[in-house]
């Protein structure tokens, strides 16, 4: 019943930060920013799920949510969403329902390689090199975080960290490379969807271990 009524509350406060952004006042953006969040983390924290992996999730979240607070100062919140992707790869990690299809892994080796050489090898060329490092850091745990969810055969933790990825690319070609129509729009519903569904696999990841160890 709690979960029935919170994920409606976090969609009308995500969509009001991405549709309404031009009418929030610019010392409340962040904020609104933040709110849909921190519901997200709370609807994690009371799923009932496998301990170990819901601890890490959250714990991500947590990051990720920091993240979005301090991605005024680019790098300390690249780094805050750095360690929040970690924290979800430690989750998928401790999961082992399923197998990498090779397919899936020659795709995303491919994006990856394609994304580093567009994006950072555009940032390396301006001559900054701790950037361009970063953001290769960044392109490479993004992409294990999407290898890694694969394995636990959860159709929410695979949807939501190929939409992360997808939202995180948006955001640095617009970032870096060029600016892109919509990009607010775009980059903040692909993330709002990429958290919440992570989230939900909390419990969905759970049903399918009692399943297994039936």
């Amino acid at each position: 019943m709690f979960k029935k009524f919170l994920i409606p509350v976090i969609a009308v406060f995500g969509f009001y930060y991405i549709f309404f952004y031009s009418h929030i006042e610019e010392n409340l953006k962040l904020i609104f920013k933040v709110i849909p969040m921190l519901l997200i983390i709370i609807l994690a924290a009371s799923q009932k799920g496998f301990k170990k992996y819901q601890l890490l999730i959250v714990v991500g979240l947590a990051f990720c949510m920091v993240g979005d607070y301090t991605l005024q100062w680019f790098l300390i919140g690249l780094t805050s969403f750095l360690i929040g992707h970690i924290f979800y790869i430690f989750a998928f990690s401790s999961t082992n329902e399923r197998q990498v299809p090779t397919w899936a892994k020659v795709i995303l080796l491919v994006y990856g390689a394609s994304m580093a050489v567009w994006i950072a090898g555009t940032v390396l060329s301006s001559g900054d090199i701790v950037l361009g490092i970063a953001v290769i850091a960044y392109i490479s745990i993004i992409l294990l975080m999407g290898w890694t969810a694969i394995r636990t055969g959860s159709t929410f933790a695979i949807i939501g960290a190929l939409l992360f990825i997808a939202s995180d690319s948006y955001l640095a070609i617009n970032k870096f490379v060029m600016p892109l129509s919509f990009s607010h729009e775009i980059i903040m519903l692909t993330y709002y969807s990429a958290q919440l569904l992570i989230a939900l696999s909390i419990l969905q990841y759970s049903e399918i271990r009692s399943k297994v160890l039936q």
